[in-house]
């Protein structure tokens, strides 16, 4: 089995370490939900934790053995379809005390909420790559990126834009970021950023001129912007409370595994404020711990893509591992609060669903370019020793 493992090996230690590890405070944090709200039980809950991280797995090994260059036109096909889905998940109009909550669709059958802007985040980075490593010798012209890049993005940041901001904005940034990476002239992007600075104008203009015309979160997003200015323990606040007294709790060596108290009054204890419950239980060596496990994997990141042999495996590996250190690291900055609150998921930690499929997805097709940079040093070894064996330079001949 382990020999049908191919890619950086280091890279999958670490999502294993990260899986292993996210039981034992996904197993204490579900009793909130248990116990507090009433639903189900924590082995219910930890074993679908578990059922969920064994499809992840098995999608990131189903992906890491397709060629990476596949995924080209894959993201092609399914750049409409995820517009498709992101226009169905907008138009079922769903609101949460007025806000706007139409993030998720009901997979039949299986009982499960998909949240499409994870798939649409995958699918874009995959073609902003595709369309660099395609068009990199036509950047100077920006009609041809107005049209084939912008176009497409925009229309998907937007869809995703009014009922989650944090992720439209990640996803946004992480499209400039491959963008210059990629050289993508400078004044090109200023005038991106600039109508991308407009359209956000605009959305609020028109929500503060017809608030009744279609649900928003705009409301929400600034009361927790002046919840986190103001450090006022308001009711938007009281998470952050929570999260800061489990976080002092937990002093140097955390109160023990299972043993945390504020995850009975963090409402989202097991998933959002996850970290803040690691923390009481495992303390300040724990919470360390978990940020150098993520350090690491930033690391082989960057490995993967200097090492990749053409754009496209350099542009898809930071397109797609660079966010998910970033929604890492703004799910702790919250718990902290150090950032406003998001709704962020820790990735690989988090209980949920389908959102840690897609992280999955993504590792498989860092991990598929690894294994090119593999299959040529293999080559080379064998050409090496082929050269030095007199047997087969006779049978050569």
């Amino acid at each position: 089995m382990l020999q049908a493992i191919k890619g950086d090996k280091v890279l999958w230690g670490i999502l294993a370490l990260l899986a292993i590890f996210s039981f034992l405070p996904v197993f204490s944090a579900s009793s909130n939900l248990a116990y507090v709200v009433g639903r189900g039980t924590p082995w219910g809950y930890l074993i679908k934790h578990f059922v969920i991280l064994s499809i992840g797995f098995v999608l990131m090994f189903s992906v890491h053995k397709i060629p990476y260059n596949y995924f080209k036109g894959i993201s092609i096909l399914m750049l409409p379809v995820v517009v498709l889905l992101l226009v169905y998940t907008a138009s079922q109009g769903k609101v949460i005390d007025g806000a706007n909550a139409s993030r998720w669709i009901r997979i039949p059958f299986i009982g499960l909420s998909f949240q499409t802007s994870t798939l649409a985040s995958v699918v874009c980075m995959v073609y902003t790559a595709t369309f660099f490593s395609n068009y990199k010798d036509q950047l100077g012209s920006f009609k041809n990126s107005l049209i084939r890049l912008w176009l497409p993005i925009f229309i998907v940041v937007l869809l995703i834009f009014p009922s989650n901001l944090s992720t439209a904005a990640l996803l946004f940034l992480m499209v400039l970021i491959v963008s210059f990476v990629a050289g993508y002239p400078i004044k090109y992007l200023l005038a991106i950023c600039g109508a991308g600075l407009i359209a956000v104008l605009l959305f609020f203009l028109l929500v503060k001129a017809f608030p009744g015309v279609f649900p928003n979160r705009v409301d929400t997003w600034m009361s927790r912007v002046e919840n986190f200015r103001s450090g006022e323990s308001a009711d938007g606040n009281y998470q952050i409370e929570r999260a800061k007294t489990a976080i002092v709790t937990g002093k140097i060596f955390g109160v023990g595994a299972g043993k945390s108290r504020m995850k009975n009054f963090l409402p989202q204890s097991s998933s959002d404020f996850i970290y803040a419950i690691i923390v009481e239980e495992f303390g300040l060596i724990g919470g360390i711990g978990l940020i150098i496990l993520y350090l690491l994997l930033l690391f082989r990141i960057v490995v993967i893509s200097f090492k990749a042999t053409d754009v496209f495996g350099k542009l898809v590996v930071i397109g797609l591992g660079i966010p998910i250190i970033f929604q890492a690291f703004i799910n702790m900055g919250v718990a902290l609060q150090i950032l406003p609150v998001t709704g962020q998921t820790l990735p690989m930690i988090s209980s949920g669903g389908t959102s840690a499929w897609m992280t999955c997805i993504a590792m498989g097709i860092i991990l598929s370019v690894s294994i090119k940079k593999e299959l040529i040093q293999e080559e080379l070894v064998d050409e090496n020793s082929n050269e030095s064996n007199p047997i087969s330079i006779l049978s050569e001949a």
